[in-house]
């Protein structure tokens, strides 16, 4: 496997997917229902095949990530050969960003002498989508990018 197998959460979720996956290999639910009684092993290849394609189609079309800590906030902008990134530090170790409270500070605090910024950008050494998915690993998740390109923009004006 290349990159981790749903949930059993997610899978329920793409229901239909997975049927149209397992119609375009020539299997309907009375097959599939046997070949989970029958051939565990099949089934487990199966449905890590179809997680892989899921994760592909995911990671290929994942512009943007973010990542939160009490005091870091990570912001990533995925290209394809590289990625740029936004972090954002409290030097005031009591504010908390996993809070409502600390997002509020940050709003209210984000171009002061309390707030470290730093913006970097790294090729990626191996596949771009599992660099992604390493991310994704650590914690990060897909977002549309607005925090990104606020401050982004902010910082290039």
């Amino acid at each position: 496997m290349k990159y981790t197998r749903l949930t059993k959460e997610q899978f329920e979720e793409l229901t239909q997917e997975f049927t149209n996956f397992l119609a375009t290999q020539a299997i309907d639910k009375a097959e599939w229902d046997q070949i989970k009684a029958e051939k565990p092993e099949v089934a487990e290849q199966e449905l890590d095949v179809f997680s892989d394609l899921i994760w592909e189609g995911v990671l290929t079309k994942a512009t943007y990530l973010e990542f939160f800590s009490k005091n870091h906030i990570f912001l990533f902008h995925c290209f394809d050969g590289y990625i740029k990134s936004i972090v954002l530090k409290s030097l005031v170790p009591e504010i908390d960003f996993l809070s409502k409270e600390g997002l509020e500070w940050l709003s209210d605090n984000m171009f002061t002498e309390t707030i470290e910024m730093k913006t970097g950008k790294k090729e990626f050494t191996e596949e771009r989508n599992l660099s992604i998915f390493q991310l994704i690993q650590q914690g990060s998740f897909l977002s549309d990018g607005q925090l990104y390109n606020q401050i982004n923009s902010i910082i290039e004006g």
